[in-house]
């Protein structure tokens, strides 16, 4: 597979954006299937369906994508505006896209399934990776990312899943996905690759200070915690002075993780990060941004500037160590950092795309996002199979 990352910081001028990226493609080989992969800056007011359909003017292929509240590319390390695009073709590899309508909880099973058989039809041969974005979750009523992966998981036979959720500016109100002529604000989008790819993955949390205590999930529905042991969710937050006297609690978490150990069905356990979204002070439940399985063990921890730096530098360490393959030739490396993770850089905001810039092969061609949350395969703590999850406050990575 060939790629190829182009990027312009330009977001008032449309056509002029468009002719920048163009002029950035031109020398690229393309092969007989393609795709674009889009991110953008969260500018409210700002067209990407329009943009979209310039794109396709020029090119005759699907585009993806979502917005970001900033990115990461090999062209210009971490970028905090602008639109970057991430340009894939093989021939032998097959692509095809889907978005979903309006998702709620309700519906969001059967609409997926919907998307992913249609999509799954125009494609010969056995699905080896999805690429997929989604909405966070802002309220009780909203699908969580968790929601997201284990339904493409049961539908592909556990299939490995990259992505996550789309970012903004911390409003939580402009952030979209896109996929061709649909720009929407609650939807899940994906592409399925078929053919000659060998997908590698890294997931690295940040969280290295923990508190001591820890506590078992005996109830809870989804991403709703009502119990934890005998006591509920607040009133054991209160317990360990970490309470909180506001309902709309994202932005007050962001640097303190809920760490999640969840037992898998085959006795193995993976571990996995949650930020929690709000609290019900009538009966002392929690809704999270993550799935909250009853049995998982629930505990906290403390992110700081140092834990981001250290897990980004495990996390290219490790891929660069899957890369040699004889019989595969890597190009392509795509990422996806959590936004709580730029507000604990604080004033160092460039120091993941800088490390990926200094840690990574100069070959491949390097794209990512600071997403609301991220999709990727994680191994588990007792073997070494690998298991689609959701994550928070974690440095995903896959080169394929």
């Amino acid at each position: 597979m060939k790629s190829k990352v182009l990027y312009t910081p330009e977001m008032d001028d449309l056509e002029l954006a468009v002719e920048e990226l163009m002029t950035q493609a031109e020398e690229f080989e393309f092969k007989k299937n393609s795709i674009a992969l889009v991110y953008g800056e969260d500018v409210e007011d700002f067209e990407y369906d329009e943009l979209i359909e310039r794109l396709r003017e020029k090119w005759d292929f699907d585009i993806l994508g979502c917005t970001a509240m900033s990115m990461i590319t090999n062209v210009a390390g971490y970028v905090p505006d602008g639109i970057s695009i991430l340009l894939l073709s093989a021939d032998d590899c097959q692509f095809a896209t889907g978005i979903t309508n309006t998702l709620t909880k309700d519906n969001y099973a059967e609409e997926i399934e919907r998307v992913y058989r249609e999509t799954e039809k125009k494609l010969d041969g056995e699905v080896k990776m999805i690429i997929s974005y989604g909405i966070m979750v802002k309220s009780i009523d909203d699908v969580s990312g968790d929601g997201y992966v284990e339904v493409l998981n049961k539908l592909s036979n556990n299939t490995p899943i990259f992505g996550g959720l789309a970012s903004d500016n911390f409003n939580f109100s402009s952030n979209r996905v896109f996929c061709n002529d649909s720009c929407v604000a609650d939807a899940l989008n994906m592409v399925l690759i078929t053919g000659n790819i060998k997908p590698k993955f890294v997931s690295r949390n940040s969280v290295s200070n923990r508190a001591l205590f820890s506590y078992v999930i005996t109830e809870s529905k989804a991403n709703h915690v009502f119990k934890l042991g005998n006591d509920t969710l607040l009133n054991v937050m209160n317990k360990e002075q970490i309470g909180n006297e506001k309902e709309d609690v994202v932005a007050d978490y962001l640097l303190s993780p809920f760490l999640l150990s969840i037992p898998m069905e085959d006795g193995d356990v993976i571990e996995t990060a949650r930020n929690i979204s709000s609290l019900n002070h009538m009966d002392g439940s929690g809704v999270f941004l993550g799935g909250m399985p009853e049995g998982s063990t629930l505990g906290i921890g403390i992110i700081n500037k140092d834990d981001v730096k250290n897990s980004v530098e495990k996390a290219c360490a490790a891929i660069n160590d899957m890369l040699d393959d004889p019989d595969y030739e890597y190009s392509t490396l795509l990422c996806t950092t959590c936004a709580a993770r730029f507000l604990a850089l604080a004033s160092d905001v460039e120091a993941e795309g800088q490390m990926c810039l200094d840690n990574l092969p100069k070959n491949l061609e390097l794209m990512g996002i600071y997403a609301f949350g991220e999709f990727c395969p994680v191994k588990g703590l007792n073997s070494d199979k690998y298991y689609n999850s959701f994550h928070n406050f974690t440095f995903t990575i896959v080169a394929f």
